[in-house]
């Protein structure tokens, strides 16, 4: 490895795909503007490897270095902010807010989801501290003041890891069905906004119906997407529909504790003749692919092709060929197609901070795409569109009432997924 990890999935920056996050919270009471900015400032002490900012060296490989300037704690516009920017004070970090609401903004090439949350919680950690007194920390937490673990910045050296053959691998093939959706929004030069809607589930009641047919929320939610999908995607001869499950493979790696982002997919292959078939099938059928796929081998796999990539770049003798070499050889533009993704952090620990939380959505990239993460007292999905059809929404909301899962839905939101400017030779 001749340069830091997280640079790499900068090289495949596009405008309309920025690969960029945004984690979303809505707090019991309106946001302190200036508390926050106070615990903005704290808390990004304790994650130097995102205090950060964009260079380029002489060989025009992307660089990150200490950033010093203070964090951007701005109020939340109806326009996609650009990180890397003076506005941001050139952090790939930044946060918004409005009302009652706070966005944490990134890039998602030093992490995802999983590894921002470190940040988020955090941050607002030392809010409520302010706004609250003394509360109960998450026991995951890391405050601010203590050191930066091993496992935290863990990279495995790919020459450690074994080199074992996985006894199966996916060979269901590409399910195009939804292609031309997302063709549709990078031809189109009109279409430069993309649409989610927040969905809540009592999280009582979405368990018990796991329990009574033997799911989780994952194969759950993959087989509704299915049933959903087979509504609104027209059915082709020689076709197949599919869903993919993220799965997190840094276990697989030896990297458990690592902020950076470690993600691979379950694919669910379905026929078009099993479009009668109950969700407690479908979702048998979801657990029969993760079974098969929720191998070592396949995480082990996956990582040294990251790493092959990211030699590959390495080798190129200008910004323009590593770029062109990064999204010819992207481990994400490389997998299978699949018409639908499902994407759930996992239950988390937020101590006392649940309380005062009323609603956690993650915004992403793509399109049919449930984002999902777990309260105390409800799950909340992220149910993201690129286009103002609610067809594919109108469909899923209809198998949760033929399944008698009680369920809210609100208004369409705009993504306000960042940019990134970032450094030209």
């Amino acid at each position: 490895m001749k340069n830091n990890p997280d640079i790499y999935l900068l090289y495949e920056y596009m405008e309309k795909l920025p690969f960029t996050v945004r984690l979303k919270v809505q707090l019991d009471a309106p946001v302190d503007a200036k508390m926050l900015d106070q615990a903005a400032q704290e808390a990004i002490k304790r994650f130097p490897y995102f205090k950060v900012q964009v260079g380029l060296d002489k060989k025009q490989n992307y660089t990150l270095s200490h950033n010093v300037r203070p964090i951007a704690v701005l109020p939340e516009e109806d326009e996609r902010l650009v990180l890397g920017s003076e506005a941001v004070n050139g952090h790939l970090f930044a946060i918004t807010y409005r009302d009652d609401c706070i966005w944490f903004n990134f890039s998602h090439a030093p992490c995802g989801a999983f590894g921002g949350m470190f940040w988020l919680k955090t941050t607002l950690y030392q809010y409520m501290l302010k706004k609250y007194g003394e509360i109960t920390a998450p026991k995951d937490l890391k405050l601010p003041g203590t050191p930066v673990t091993d496992g935290e910045l863990a990279f495995p050296d790919v020459s450690s890891l074994p080199k074992d053959e996985p006894i199966y691998r996916y060979d269901g093939g590409d399910s195009n069905l939804a292609l031309w959706r997302t063709l549709k929004y990078l031809i189109n030069p009109f279409v430069s906004n993309s649409y989610y809607y927040q969905i809540e589930i009592p999280t009582k009641e979405f368990m018990e119906y796991a329990a009574k047919i033997d799911g989780s929320p994952n194969t759950i939610l993959a087989a509704m997407m299915y049933k959903a999908s087979t509504h609104f995607l027209k059915e082709k001869k020689d076709t197949h529909l599919s869903v993919r499950i993220a799965a997190d493979y840094r276990g697989e790696i030896g990297a458990d504790e690592s902020y950076r982002d470690f993600v691979r997919f379950i694919h669910i292959r379905y026929e078009w003749d099993m479009k009668d078939e109950s969700i407690e099938m479908l979702n048998m059928r979801a657990r029969g692919a993760l079974i098969k796929q929720n191998q070592k081998e396949l995480g082990v796999e996956r990582f040294v092709r990251l790493q092959k990539a990211h030699d590959g770049i390495d080798e190129q003798p200008d910004l323009k060929s590593k770029r062109s070499y990064a999204m010819s050889n992207s481990a994400f533009r490389n997998d299978p197609r699949d018409n639908s993704t499902i994407s759930y952090v996992g239950k988390m620990d937020w101590g006392d901070m649940d309380k005062h939380i009323k609603g956690l959505y993650t915004i992403t990239d793509g399109d049919l795409m449930l984002e999902v993460n777990a309260l105390r007292d409800k799950f909340c999905i992220t149910f993201q569109l690129i286009d103002k059809k609610r067809e594919p929404l109108d469909r899923f909301c209809e198998i949760l009432d033929n399944e008698k899962i009680p369920y809210t839905v609100s208004d369409r939101y705009t993504r306000y997924l960042p940019k990134i400017k970032l450094p030209k030779p």
